[in-house]
Order: C-alpha cells, then structure tokens, then sequence
C-alpha cells in the first residue's frame, strides 16, 4: 500500500502537513487578524485543528510568529524554532521547544526536521529578539521543503535533487514587497536551483491590511498564476499544483518520487 501526504494549506505560510503519522503545522495564523494590522481575508475561515505534533517556527515576524495563535494550541505540543525563542515560548506556556540552528536536525517520531538557511530578517518589532531566520527539509516518506521567508540564495542549490516537494513563498500581505521576500518570478527561479519534483506556492491570499479587502486587490490571487506563468518557462520539469487557502491536496508516493523511481 503506498504512503500518502496531505497537505492542508490554511493561508500564508500555515500549513497542516500529514505524513507517516505525524502531523506537522507550520507559522500558525488561525486567527482573524494578525497584531491588529492585518486581517484575513473575507470569507476565508479556518476550521479548528485536531492535536498537532509538532508546530515549526521559521522566525518571528507577526506574520509568522502570532501569539493569539499559539494559543489555540496545546501547551504541552512541541515547538521547534530558531536559536533565541526558548525564553520567549516558555514564557508563553510551551515546555517543550527544541531551538535549531541552520543544518541542525531533530525527530519527531519517524519524521527529520533540519533546519535550513533563509535570506531573510528574523527581528521582532519593535523591541523583541533578533533571531535568524530559518527553512525547514521535512524527511519521512518524501521529502518536502518549507522555506518559510526567503529571498532567492545560491545555497538552495545544495537541496537540489532530494526534494519531491517545495513549498515557496511567492508574495506576502500587500501590495508591495520587502526586502527579503521572492516574487513569484524569482520563486520560479528558486526551482531552477530546487529542482523538486512538485512545487506549491505559498504566502500569498489570506492576509491584507485593514481597509484594503473590500476591492479584492490583484496581490491576493494573482500571484501563484504568475509563478506558475514563469515556472513553466524556467523549470518545466516542475509539477506546479496552485492550493486554493483552505484546501487539501494529496500527494502520492508514486507522483512525487518520479524522479527517484526514473520515470518519465
């Protein structure tokens, strides 16, 4: 019997990954609003979650990092964040954190955790910690790349050829992008050096600033359809699947490890 992966993609960069039994919930926003500035976007609801087994932070940023949300979370789940979070998390009620460092690895149960390089700020205005900023390779039985917030880096080059899956940042929470950040063209680039098998943009279509949802502005749908526009010039080998916020996909064995089992 072939294993099977979901993926739920909750919006931004929250994802509920199940694989090999363990359920993984990346960056949780599963609230209303983030740090009173930004919304999601109407319509857009988030059901409650069963038990996680582990919650990965890839930094601090409210849009990343949202208080109220991990509290909607049981204390006694595993958090696993970049080095400097601990005081702050058990600050907040969770006793059980493991800090990574780039390169680092952890287990949860059958699944590896390492932590990965991300060209991009990991500071907490105004006055929290600065911590670098982290991906994530999650190994079990496929392999699948969280890049959490990232600008394009030559380093992603080091990832090619194991990966069935990346999920790639493509844009952020409105109109305009900070430093640090991947357009949906360069997150097409970002496979030339990836080279996964599939490729699911993220970071996108769920937040936007107070005042801005009611004309349904083009940066939360268009996108995903233009790194899929580019994607498919620069890296037509890529399988490219667009999850709507919301939404499930499941990814068998057999389509994402083409690549390992030599099929065309």
């Amino acid at each position: 019997m072939r294993s099977v992966t979901q993926l739920t993609y909750i919006g931004h960069a929250t994802l509920l990954i199940e694989m090999d039994g363990v359920r993984l919930l990346t960056d949780p926003i599963l609230g209303r609003s983030v740090g009173g500035f930004l919304l999601r976007q109407q319509g857009l609801a988030v059901a409650p979650l069963a038990a996680v087994d582990a919650v990965l932070i890839s930094h601090l940023h409210r849009d990343h990092f949202d208080l109220p949300s991990l509290r909607m979370i049981d204390r006694q789940t595993l958090i696993i964040a970049p080095c400097g979070t601990v005081a702050l998390l058990r600050r907040h009620g969770f006793a059980q954190v493991v800090e990574l460092k780039t390169g680092e690895k952890t287990r949860v149960n059958q699944v590896v955790i390492e932590a990965t390089y991300a060209d991009h700020g990991g500071g907490r205005p105004p006055f929290g910690p600065t911590i670098h900023c982290l991906g994530y390779v999650i190994s079990g039985t496929q392999q699948i790349y969280f890049a959490g917030d990232t600008d394009l880096f030559p380093g992603m080059a080091e990832l090619a050829a194991r990966l069935d899956l990346a999920l790639l940042p493509v844009w952020g929470w409105g109109p305009r992008l900070g430093v640090g950040h991947m357009t949906p063209e360069r997150a097409a680039q970002a496979l030339t050096l990836l080279q996964p098998t599939v490729a699911i943009p993220i970071h996108w279509g769920t937040l936007h600033p107070w005042g801005m949802g009611w004309w349904r502005p083009s940066f939360l749908s268009a996108p995903p359809h233009l790194f899929a526009h580019y994607a498919r010039t620069l890296a037509p080998a890529v399988q490219i699947e667009i999850v709507e916020p919301g939404k499930t996909l499941s990814l068998s064995t057999r389509l994402t490890n083409k690549r390992h089992a030599g099929e065309v």
